[in-house]
């Protein structure tokens, strides 16, 4: 048989075919929906609009052939319109079967038939022509189902011995695999029909049966619900005790107990068979979990694989097809799902919905969670709990304000690094522990808000507890010390604005016991004062002229300030350890300021730095997600949107740099990176130390608690430096081939110059205030001595000093120590090494004329934070040297040398 041949009969049966569906129409459906309104009846109009549709595809094939054979003796495969469109003929038939499936299940023929029995008396005997076998006693219900199915499973079976024919005609064709494959679907498509009208009989069976318990139109009984089996046909029951038959839907599952049942979306079931015995399947949903048990290990595997088959194509939104055999093998439903729950049991999550990702039955992944009184978290989820990063967000009692949380939460607290900002405008950034404020944070009361202040320290319980810095922006002042409960308690300083600080004992923020006061003039009392300042008791007053007037002090209204005691006035001028007197080293040892900071540090390296613990520490920064920051806009949160670069496996470059050459580029890189936990650190101890010595803190009694802090930093960093590389050469195996040298590196050296830029500005400006005056007559010899006459400006002049690296500034010094000599040597015609006594002279022209200001600070600061191995060597011959240039300058050129005016 030629193609033509299978052409010809295709449009024969086509054009049978479609004479058949006319007379269905004109016979059939016309009449019963021309009658007016009838139950089911929108069931009705939809399997005519889907036979109208297959009826038109028919009548366009048949054009199409026709037309093909009516001007050409010979047709090929691209004239057969249904190989070429078999998809459009595929998907009209699923759809009229899956309507007429309905139309079974509620049994719509029998209710056509008997509520419009009139419109059939008189044609009733044009039904004969569809059924071979009809009699006068077949029913009309019967009648009117054969005749809407029948014919189109016949032309199906038409189809079928088209596409062998076709298949046999095309084995030497190029569109050979095009017709085999158009021949497997429509074989599909009859397993598919004979399959829905079975379910179909069986669903309408199981409706009729229980008819006596629930009413027609029950919340079961939906027109494309389907029954896929029963615990009557293959024994079954469930663990709750509270049901006596189980009915598995292609979408709910129902446990049935005399005329009540429970319902259970099949999106919210995960079916586990690694449970109780080899006959019992566990059942998880968002709120219950009970057991299938069956007698027979048979009977537990059909019923696992109806439920998991039936659970994965209500995922995907749509049968299989066919809805059983081949096309399920192989597959269960994922474990990680998306939808929407309520939650109704009682909990922490009682009438909160949730929309997000799910697992096993709990929340599991990224989701949002919203309570009736306008609670609502969106952010990560792990078996059932907040866990990960999270935005929550608190409606505030009677205000239309909201508390919003941003931070990382664990097993469903807040725990690690977190920003709240509260609505009454004050903002936290810190850590928490268990729902609390715990470790190191930041709490700050705008300047808008009435009582504006900053808290940077520590936190216990919710509480301020441990060492913190307290700015009260009010009053111009700043508290550095300890805290117990929220109250200042145990050694503490108070520095004002004016530049007055006083050290004292607190006792639940109450001052008891004596202590120091520095005044702006220079005068230090020690004794007892009151909050306003008030000299009270015993005490002892030491003026910046040298007397000492120590007795009892009052202060009586109207009267002043009045003492009984004895002046002396036999004292000298005070030296710099009373003018200079530094408060709180010894009060507050460096190594127990920021414990708060330093323990979340050695609980990450503790934990093998881990990604969760990693976000704990580092912030939600380090991962983020662009479904977070589209939430943020619904939940008022004001964050940054920049897209956060690719995150490097530090550990890994850890390992990559351990030799001293490769690795102060790598601390340098690393320190500079909020992404990378060192430079986290850095971060912080930096907030920290601004926090301290910036602005109001700027004294320069507290010049050698800030030198000792910067050096401890330095130590601190260097020690979890060491702990990261432990972690990752253990992490990879490879804790035997630690480079042995680094243990000989100092830590100090290396560190110390990549973190002074951090705190330099700080630093900086303490080294000033407390070279204050030094430098008032360095400034002034430097006036002084530049009204000479200029005999000649040396070549070296154009060195100038940007850098805050103490190395760097002793490599300049060094330089110019080079330039002066090699002038020398080049004016003598030989080598020559000055001494001191020829360099002093040198290096104090050269110092005049560079005009260098501040210059006792800056050598103060170099000497303080200078590498210890260049002691004694030429750096420090030549830092010795620069002292000795600003000590004849400050001092002895201005006491002894009246400098004549040029002419």
């Amino acid at each position: 048989m030629s193609i033509t041949d299978v052409a010809t009969s295709l449009l024969r049966t086509e054009e049978t075919f479609s004479a058949c569906l006319a007379r269905i129409n004109s016979v059939v459906l016309q009449p019963l929906l021309k009658s007016g309104s009838f139950e089911n009846q929108k069931l009705f109009l939809l399997l005519n609009d889907h036979f109208h549709v297959l009826w038109n595809l028919t009548e366009e094939n048949y054009r199409a052939l026709q037309q093909t054979l009516s001007v050409s003796d010979s047709a090929d495969i691209q004239d057969i319109y249904l190989v070429w469109k078999a998809d459009l003929f595929l998907d009209a038939y699923i759809q009229y079967f899956s309507i007429f499936a309905s139309c079974t299940v509620v049994q719509g023929f029998d209710h056509a038939a008997r509520k419009k029995s009139e419109i059939w008396k008189l044609p009733k005997h044009s039904l004969q022509q569809f059924l071979a076998d009809f009699s006068p006693d077949t029913s009309v219900a019967v009648a009117l189902h054969t005749i809407l199915h029948k014919p189109f499973r016949d032309h199906l079976r038409q189809y079928s011995l088209i596409f062998s024919q076709l298949e046999e005609t095309s084995s030497q064709c190029p569109e050979k695999d095009v017709v085999a494959d158009a021949a497997e679907q429509f074989e599909k498509l009859e397993s598919f029909i004979s399959q829905a009208l079975d379910e179909a009989c069986l669903t309408r069976g199981l409706w009729k049966s229980l008819g006596h318990r629930f009413v027609v139109g029950d919340a079961l009984c939906v027109p494309n619900r389907r029954l896929l089996e029963d615990s009557r046909n293959l024994p079954a029951f469930a663990s709750t005790g509270r049901s006596d038959r189980i009915l598995l839907f292609d979408d709910i599952l129902v446990l049935i107990q005399g005329s009540n049942f429970q319902s259970f979306d099949l999106k919210l079931v995960w079916v586990d068979a690694a449970s109780k015995g080899k006959s019992a399947l566990r059942l998880v949903m968002p709120e219950e979990e009970f057991l299938i048990l069956t007698k027979e290990p048979k009977a537990q595997a059909v019923w696992q694989w109806k439920l998991n088959q039936a659970v994965r194509q209500v995922l995907n939104g749509k049968r299989d097809f066919p809805l059983w055999g081949r096309a399920g093998e192989g597959r269960d439903p994922p474990v990680c799902r998306c939808f929407k729950f309520t939650f109704r049991a009682e909990g922490r999550f009682k009438n909160a919905s949730y929309d997000g990702e799910w697992s096993l039955g709990k929340p599991h992944g990224k989701g949002t969670l919203t309570w009736p009184d306008g609670r609502n978290y969106v952010g990560d989820f792990k078996d059932g709990l907040e866990h990960g990063f999270g935005i929550c967000l608190v409606p505030r009692a009677s205000e239309d304000r909201y508390d919003c949380y941003k931070c990382h939460w664990w097993e469903g607290r807040m725990s690690g690094y977190g920003i709240c900002e509260y609505g009454n405008d004050m903002v936290y950034k810190g850590y928490f522990k268990e729902n609390v404020r715990q470790g190191f944070g930041i709490l700050e009361n705008p300047s808008s808000a009435d009582h504006p202040f900053k808290y940077t320290g520590h936190w216990e319980n919710d509480k301020k507890s441990g060492y913190g810095i307290w700015d009260d922006k009010e009053k111009g002042e700043r508290y550095i010390g300890m805290w117990q409960e929220d109250q200042r308690h145990g050694p503490g300083m108070v520095v004002m604005q004016s530049g007055v600080c006083y050290q004292r004992t607190f006792h639940m923020d109450k001052m008891v016991g004596s202590g120091t006061l520095l005044l702006e003039d220079d005068c230090v009392y020690e004794g007892n004062f009151s909050g306003d300042l008030t000299f009270v008791g015993k005490g002892k007053l030491t003026f910046p002229n040298g007397f000492v007037l120590e007795g009892t002090f009052a202060n009586k209204s109207n009267q002043g300030t009045q003492t009984q005691g004895v002046l002396d006035t036999s004292g000298e001028l005070q030296d710099d350890a009373v003018t200079k007197l530094q408060l709180g080293h010894e009060e507050f040892p460096v190594e127990r300021r920021w414990e708060g900071l330093y323990s979340q540090f050695l609980e990450f390296i503790h934990s093998g730095g881990q990604a969760e613990m990693e976000e704990a520490f580092m912030g939600f920064h380090v991962q983020t997600s662009k479904e977070l920051r589209k939430s943020q806009e619904y939940l008022f949160c004001q964050r940054g949107t920049e897209e956060v670069p690719g995150k490097v496996d530090f550990l890994e470059e850890l390992v990559k740099h351990q030799t001293e050459e490769g690795l102060q580029g790598f601390l340098q890189q690393a320190l500079m990176s909020s992404l990378h936990p060192l430079g986290k650190l850095l971060k912080a101890l930096t907030v920290a130390f601004q926090a301290t010595y910036s602005g109001i803190g700027a004294n320069k009694h507290l010049l050698t608690m800030a030198q000792e802090e910067v050096k401890h930093y330095a130590r601190k960093i260097w020690e979890f430096y060491r702990g990261l590389l432990h972690l990752a050469l253990e992490v990879r195996g490879q804790l035997g081939a630690e480079d042995l040298e680094q243990s000989d590196l100092d830590g100090l050296r290396i560190i110390l110059p990549l973190i002074l830029p951090s705190v330099y500005p700080e630093l900086s400006m303490l080294y000033m205030l407390y070279h204050e005056k030094e430098d008032d007559h360095y400034c002034q010899g430097i006036v002084d001595l530049s009204l000479l006459p200029d005999v000649k400006l040396l070549e070296f002049l154009d060195i100038q000093n940007t850098t805050v690296d103490p190395r760097e500034k002793l490599d300049i010094l060094r330089k110019t120590y080079e330039e002066i000599e090699q002038t020398i040597s080049r004016v003598l015609e030989k080598e020559y090494n000055p001494p001191m006594d020829d360099l002093l002279p040198l290096l104090t022209y050269v110092v005049t004329r560079a005009r260098i200001q501040h210059l006792g600070a800056e050598i103060h600061l170099i000497r303080d934070m200078m590498d210890p191995a260049n002691e004694g060597g030429m750096y420090d011959f030549l830092l010795t040297a620069l002292e000795s240039c600003y000590a004849l300058i400050r001092t002895e050129i201005r006491q002894s040398w009246h400098v004549p005016q040029e002419s």
